[in-house]
C-alpha cells in the first residue's frame, strides 16, 4: 500500500452557484463540464466541491463516462427496483412519482468531491450526472458550491 503526500490548504474560501438543467425526461445527464467550469471560474486551488439536487425526483451521481450501456444498463436497474406499474399508494403526480422518490433515495441528492489545483479529482472514467427519474422532461436546480483556497 503506498499514499502520497499530504497536501495542506487553508480553508478561506467558499463560493456557490444554482445550476439549472433543463432535463430530457428519464435518464442521465453530464454536469462534469459544468462543475469544471464553475471550479474556474471561482478561480478554485484545493479543496472539496459540492453538489446538492433541489429535488426528491432527481437525484446525483458519480458514474462512468466512457460506455453508454452502463447508464442504459443502470435505468433498466432502477426501473426493476421501483417499477411503475407496482401499485404504489402515493402517486399524486402520476405513475412516475413514487418510483422517482425510491430511485433518489437509493442514489443521493448531494455529492462531495475533491478538488486539487482547481480540478475535480474524478476517476479516469468517471463523470457527474444528475439522474432524472422522471419520465417528462423536468427543469431541475442544483446547487454548486466550493469551499476550500482560491488561487492567487
Amino acid at each position: 500500500m503506498t499514499r502520497t503526500h499530504a497536501r495542506t490548504a487553508r480553508i478561506d474560501f467558499h463560493a456557490e452557484a444554482r445550476l439549472t438543467v433543463r432535463t430530457p425526461g428519464e435518464g442521465f445527464t453530464d454536469l462534469t463540464r459544468e462543475v469544471r467550469a464553475f471550479l474556474t471560474e471561482i478561480k478554485a486551488g484545493e479543496g472539496m466541491a459540492y453538489l446538492f439536487c433541489r429535488h426528491t425526483s432527481a437525484s446525483l451521481t458519480i458514474q462512468e463516462n466512457a460506455d453508454p450501456d452502463v447508464r442504459t444498463d443502470l435505468i433498466t436497474a432502477l426501473r426493476l427496483l421501483a417499477p411503475r406499474d407496482h401499485p404504489w399508494v402515493h402517486d399524486l403526480e402520476g405513475p412516475d412519482d413514487m418510483p422517482a422518490h425510491i430511485r433518489t433515495l437509493l442514489s443521493d441528492t448531494q455529492l462531495a468531491i475533491p478538488v486539487s489545483q482547481g480540478r475535480p479529482l474524478l476517476g479516469t472514467w468517471q463523470a457527474v450526472y444528475l439522474v432524472e427519474h422522471r419520465a417528462r422532461p423536468h427543469e431541475r436546480e442544483v446547487v454548486l458550491a466550493f469551499s476550500g483556497a482560491a488561487t492567487t
